[in-house]
């Protein structure tokens, strides 16, 4: 009854067929209340919307001209814009404090080092899990190998730079934020989540009247934030719908369907990693997929649509509460799995890695999968969780294997609809883990 309850079209659905004109409006005005009062259901209509209006600007049915049509994207992309770059401006006091206000309360050094331990445990495994599942897929369907050859090489500037790869000792020494003010500026959400530990972890320690006044600002800090990122989910419904029609306008049905095989390499990737997280839940908490999907479909749906993780934390952390996950657990876990559990980015890295090396022509050894496999691993924990920043890595990866980039193109055609599918799943990670650590988080509380 409950699950009824939560989904009010299937009330809609149950009553009788009528035409009377009373109730006819009666109807009307409880699915308009229905859409209003959800979030979820306003960013689903502008998602359908959307698609619509992208497929009819698209280059298929010539009622614009392409270069009118780029234009008029730009314009209804202009909210999407907007509410991204509210989120973004909030990111970092809002990860910041919620991280130091769930060290900070979340009891013992000794329950911290339990709850950290078994988040790093849960990332690393997940993370690995999903790359070695990309291969698989990827080697088994290998959707590259009937587009060998295809794709002219990008031209200059039309491909993000990689980076290049520093010496792993480099790397690991790196990761601590020698310069605050230039990682804040320069938004190295890595840098912020370690300085966020470090100080997090360092008041837990000092006396708690002398911790008082810093305890209370980071409290005051992340209600702020958090008021601001509602401010932006007024923006929400209408920048699903920009962003859709772009994407739409820009992709364009055809080139979904002539790299099918690519995108369902992934996708189907995805949906075992999915699938994989749910029979988890259902088999250490007791939470059943239904019940669970009941419960974070907002949240994800917003996900899907934002295609980004660290959009979506706030809603992430609320929805973690609705699950019983104890508020300091919320806080500290979810904005380190937005930050750096990024299983759905590791899989399909891995994929593309391996269709760019079928499309040309590179046959990689064991060996050479396996580094494959780290590679990602380390590159996909820590990355930051908005659109587009897998394509760097995902550069850089392939060309430190030597693999030809050329295919990128192609790739970059679907990279924003499996970036929102890639996100879904990323954000799912984040509850998951929240959940199964929420017993851990209920003995904190207790102690």
């Amino acid at each position: 009854m409950r699950a009824v309850a939560e989904c009010g079209w299937l009330v809609l659905m149950a009553e009788p067929a009528t035409d009377h004109p009373i109730d006819i409006a009666r109807q009307r005005f409880k699915l308009r209340v229905w859409i209003t009062s959800r979030l979820w259901a306003q960013v689903m209509v502008g998602m359908v919307l959307g698609f619509g209006l992208g497929l009819l600007l698209s280059d298929a049915t010539g009622l614009i001209a392409p270069a009118t049509a780029e234009v008029l994207g730009l314009w209804l992309a202009l909210p999407g814009r907007i509410f991204l770059a509210l989120i973004a401006m909030v990111l970092v006091p809002l990860i910041f404090s919620s991280i130091v206000g769930g060290l900070t309360g979340a009891g013992s050094g000794a329950e911290l080092r339990a709850v950290g331990l078994r988040l790093a445990g849960f990332i690393l495994a997940s993370t690995t899990v999903a790359a070695v599942i990309g291969v698989a897929l990827a080697q088994w369907l290998r959707p590259g190998a009937a587009l060998s050859g295809f794709g002219a090489p990008a031209a200059p500037g039309e491909l993000p730079e990689p980076a290049g790869r520093a010496p792993l000792p480099d790397l690991i020494a790196d990761i601590l934020p020698t310069n605050p003010t230039a990682s804040i500026v320069q938004g190295d959400m890595l840098a912020v989540v370690v300085l966020a530990l470090l100080v997090g972890l360092s008041v837990a320690q000092v006396e708690r009247r002398r911790a008082e006044p810093f305890m209370a600002l980071m409290d005051s800090l992340l209600s702020i934030s958090m008021n601001i990122v509602k401010w932006a989910m007024f923006l929400a419904p209408i920048a699903v719908f920009g962003l859709m029609a772009q994407l739409v306008m820009r992709t364009g049905v055809e080139t979904l369907l002539g790299i099918s095989g690519y995108v369902g390499t992934v996708l189907a990737g995805l949906a075992v990693l999915l699938a994989l997280y749910l029979a988890a839940l259902w088999a250490v908490a007791g939470l059943s997929p239904r019940d669970f999907l009941a419960r974070a479909g907002g949240n994800l749906l917003l996900a899907f649509s934002t295609s980004s993780s660290s959009a979506v934390m706030p809603v992430t952390i609320q929805t973690a509460r609705r699950f019983g996950v104890p508020e300091s657990i919320a806080n500290l876990v979810v904005p380190l799995g937005a930050t750096m559990n990024m299983a759905g980015t590791a899989l399909y890295q891995a994929v593309a890695i391996l269709f760019l090396a079928q499309l040309a022509g590179v046959e990689l050894t064991t060996a050479q999968i396996v580094v494959v496999v780290g590679t990602l691993v380390a590159s996909s924990i820590g990355a930051p969780g908005t659109p587009g920043v897998s394509i760097a890595i995902l550069i850089s990866v392939a060309t430190s294997m030597g693999i030809p980039v050329e295919g990128m193109v192609i790739i970059l055609g679907v990279d924003r609809l499996l970036d929102m599918c890639r996100t879904t799943v990323n954000v799912t990670g984040d509850l998951v883990a929240a959940v199964l650590l929420r017993g851990q988080g209920e003995a904190v509380a207790q102690g």
